[in-house]
Parts: structure tokens; sequence; C-alpha cells
């Protein structure tokens, strides 16, 4: 069971499946169900009352420069 939860612990810090399976040497399809089996103990909708005072909203920002394409576009 630890290896179960440190594999779930990996996946739901960043790791991929794949990733996961080089470093605890278990076949990603099992790192895969033992993910969708803790998943499917979590509640639909979890309950919330209280509303945040501070929320974060990250920003896209994009840039397009002045090189111009081989399709002659472009500033």
């Amino acid at each position: 069971m630890k290896l179960n939860a440190n594999a779930s612990e990996m996946y739901v810090n960043g790791s991929g499946f794949r990733a996961i399976e080089r470093v605890k040497k278990v076949h990603h399809t099992t790192i895969i169900s033992w993910v969708k089996q803790i998943a499917s103990q979590l509640p639909e909708n979890p309950e919330t009352t209280e509303i945040p005072e501070i929320t974060e909203i990250d920003e896209l920002e994009t840039f397009v420069g002045s090189k111009k394409t081989k399709f002659g576009f472009g500033a």
C-alpha cells in the first residue's frame, strides 16, 4: 500500500505515469489503475461553505515579434 500511496502522491505533484513507472519500477497501467481507484473514493463535488476573500488569477500574455515569416507576413 505504501508504494501505491507514493506513486499516487508523485502523480498529484505533477509526475507523469511513465516517469513514475521508471522510478518505482511498476508498470504505468498499474499506476493508472491505482490513481483511478483513489479518484473513485473522492466526493463528486466537495462541499464548500466558505467564500475566498483573495483569488489569484493567472494571465497569459503573448508577444508576436517583428520577424518576417516565410509567407511574407509580419512587420
